[in-house]
């Protein structure tokens, strides 16, 4: 598993930021906002208005919440043979 941090920037209440994260938490990041039929833009957004923090931190730990509900598995299915 990489651990390598990613910057990228988004779009928080209408101004651009950069925001580092690993790989695996863009990928979740993404995947989730897609369950949500929302942008990572938005969802940051939504972040963002709730936090007490680091925005970064504050989306691991969305991103871990929403693992520990079942909204995204926590590690990828075996492979069939």
């Amino acid at each position: 598993m990489s651990t390598t941090v990613v910057k990228r920037s988004v779009v928080v209440g209408g101004h651009r930021t950069s925001v580092s994260l690993e790989n695996a938490f863009w990928d979740a990041l993404h995947a989730l906002a897609a369950r949500q039929g929302k942008t990572i833009n938005q969802v940051v957004s939504d972040i963002d208005a709730a936090r007490q923090g680091n925005l970064s931190s504050a989306i691991r730990v969305w991103v871990l919440d929403c693992a520990r509900e079942g909204l995204l598995p926590l590690r990828k299915p075996p492979t069939e043979r």
